[in-house]
């Protein structure tokens, strides 16, 4: 049945695709879903890479908001799915393209040691549709971020030479949608969801429709 790979972006944790991952391994789909915060933009990509590499047969793989920055660079992908993410040509980063919201940016608080994090009460912004269980269920799952991973470059460009879909998520108020449509023109594909950034939380089954619609057309 396939294999996906889901990458989540700053942040976040591989248990915020648990729904997802869970849904998808019930039908007989290889799941694997790194974990970042590695340090870089490269060191994340490397964690990706392996994964990639250790599935039987090339995958989906889909990049969450910055986890975009993270698959754009893999090599050997079936398929590539940017969620609400960031796309980016030669010499250009997340932070690079902007494209964050006010709310997000108030929400992100400095640490002593460099890294930063999102205050609770203002995390909510990532799930504006979620339902309100759910919503504090992820933002609790939410973890410190090391700096300087927005602001890496990839190395390769793989939706250059890999067929991709960019979902555009039209009710973010973490990544403006515009911005999105724009970067969604590097794509093969363009769908457009009326969600907000994070639908894995809210809307799992969505995300798993498009996931096993994907691999049924790359395992042609």
């Amino acid at each position: 049945m396939g294999a996906v790979v889901l990458v989540h972006g700053l942040y976040h944790r591989p248990e915020h695709f648990a729904d997802v991952a869970e849904r998808l391994r019930a039908v007989g789909t290889e799941v694997a879903v790194p974990e970042l915060h590695r340090g870089s933009l490269l060191a994340d990509t490397a964690v990706v890479q392996g994964a990639v590499d250790a599935l039987r047969e090339p995958a989906v793989v889909l990049g969450h908001s910055y986890g975009g920055s993270v698959i754009t660079g893999v090599r050997g992908a079936g398929h590539l799915v940017y969620l609400a993410a960031f796309v980016p040509d030669a010499g250009e980063s997340a932070a690079g393209l902007g494209g964050a919201s006010a709310r997000l940016r108030d929400a992100i608080r400095s640490q002593p040691d460099g890294s930063t994090g999102l205050c609770p009460d203002r995390a909510a912004a990532l799930y504006n549709d979620c339902p309100a269980p759910l919503a504090a269920r992820a933002v609790g799952l939410l973890r410190a971020q090391a700096p300087g991973c927005g602001r890496g470059v990839p190395e390769r460009h793989s939706w250059r030479d890999t067929p991709s879909t960019y979902v555009v998520c039209g009710q973010d108020r973490a990544v403006d949608p515009g911005l999105q449509r724009r970067m969604a023109a590097r794509c093969t594909d363009v769908r457009e969801w009326s969600t907000g950034h994070s639908p894995f939380v809210g809307r799992p089954r969505l995300v798993v429709g498009l996931l096993r619609e994907l691999l049924a057309t790359t395992s042609l």
